[in-house]
């Protein structure tokens, strides 16, 4: 199989590397505006070689979008114009519904298969690409029945390979749920790195006093712009709701130090206590 990858940076570079290691691919194309990150993903042999969109495409029986979602979202319907009724396209975005809306009229929709591989980092660009990152992640794909059912089977052998549990839901509940589970987390970590460079003007005692627990906190806040602006945008009410809930939390914990409610912070933080039950299952 020959594989076309829109966006070699992180994500793209990650599935490139694992496919190769799984032999699902032969072949990977790279399609990006970044000529250093195709020179470097060429030197880390992650991609075979450098293509422009139609050469790509042209060639290619799988086509991932690993851009951001608001480029996403702007050029699969171009891709999907480029493709024949053989070839399969499919997304990595953080949000679903905008780029799953984006082509519910397209005559070729069902070459398409909308994905979410939950996981990622920090850090940016194909040297930061890890071969493991998805194992034992869930894989999201969402809207299946939209997809032909060849293309969907495709896909899910990509899941496979990444080595990553399937989990299929609509576009919409997706978004509502990664609003909670990721994307609060990243604006919660640029506002408190925010919030120490405001307070705190000496640069070597964040760096001195910072723990480990502050560090893994405010880790998010190295997360790039170019990758998160789209999310919010495109995610805004979902985003705005779930930040309305983090503020009323917050306040919560401000009245109770401000009235000296001890008692009930630690009632806060017993019932905060419950998501480890969870997360630790």
């Amino acid at each position: 199989m020959k594989i076309s990858i829109i966006g070699i940076g992180l994500i793209g570079g990650s599935i490139a590397l694992k496919l190769k290691q799984k032999n699902v691919t032969d072949f990977v194309y790279g399609i990006d505006n970044n000529i250093e990150n195709l020179n470097e993903a060429i030197l880390l042999n992650i991609i075979n070689e450098k293509a422009d969109l139609e050469t790509g495409i042209k060639n290619s029986d799988l086509i991932i979008i690993a851009i951001p979602v608001d480029s996403a979202r702007k050029i699969l319907p171009k891709v999907l114009d480029l493709i024949s009724d053989k070839q399969t396209v499919m997304d990595v975005g953080s949000t679903k519904y905008g780029i799953v809306n984006s082509v519910k009229d397209h005559p070729k929709r069902d070459r398409f298969v909308a994905f979410h591989p939950m996981w990622g980092t920090e850090n940016h660009g194909p040297k930061s690409a890890i071969a493991e990152s998805f194992s034992g992640k869930a894989g999201v794909i969402c809207n299946r029945e939209e997809s032909a059912e060849d293309a969907l089977q495709i896909v899910e052998n990509i899941v496979k390979n990444l080595e990553m549990h399937p989990i299929y839901m609509n576009a919409e509940d997706h978004d509502v749920h990664t609003a909670y589970i990721s994307h609060i987390s990243h604006i919660t970590s640029y506002a408190l790195a925010n919030t120490v460079l405001e307070k705190e003007k000496e640069e070597d005692t964040i760096f001195q006093l910072a723990s480990s627990g502050f560090s893994s906190t405010v880790r998010l806040a190295k997360s790039h712009p170019e990758m998160w602006v789209p999310i919010f945008k495109q995610n805004k009410e979902n985003v705005l709701d779930v930040l309305n809930e983090h503020i009323t939390q917050l306040r919560k914990f401000k009245s109770a130090l401000e009235k000296d409610n001890f008692e009930y912070i630690e009632e806060l933080i017993h019932n905060a206590n419950k998501i480890r039950g969870i997360l630790d299952k």
